[in-house]
């Protein structure tokens, strides 16, 4: 892991289209700007992981096609 200090206003770069800026701090929470092309999907950590969550449940879970095979 990367560990960097950066101040409001500064900016960190993810790779050429992803830019980072530290809008504000306040206490312990620190605001973000995220600058990405919108072909990057950019989520919160517990938003990704609910949304993983979400399509490991539906892959599990048999198809309306594969019922009526099943069922008819």
């Amino acid at each position: 892991m990367l560990i960097l200090s950066r101040k409001i206003d500064q900016k960190i770069c993810i790779g050429n289209d992803i830019v980072l800026t530290i809008i504000d701090v306040k206490g312990d929470q620190v605001k973000i700007g995220v600058e990405a092309p919108g072909s990057v999907k950019v989520y919160r950590q517990e938003v990704f992981q609910a949304i993983q969550s979400e399509n490991k449940a539906a892959a599990s879970q048999p198809s309306r096609e594969q019922l009526s095979r099943i069922f008819g």
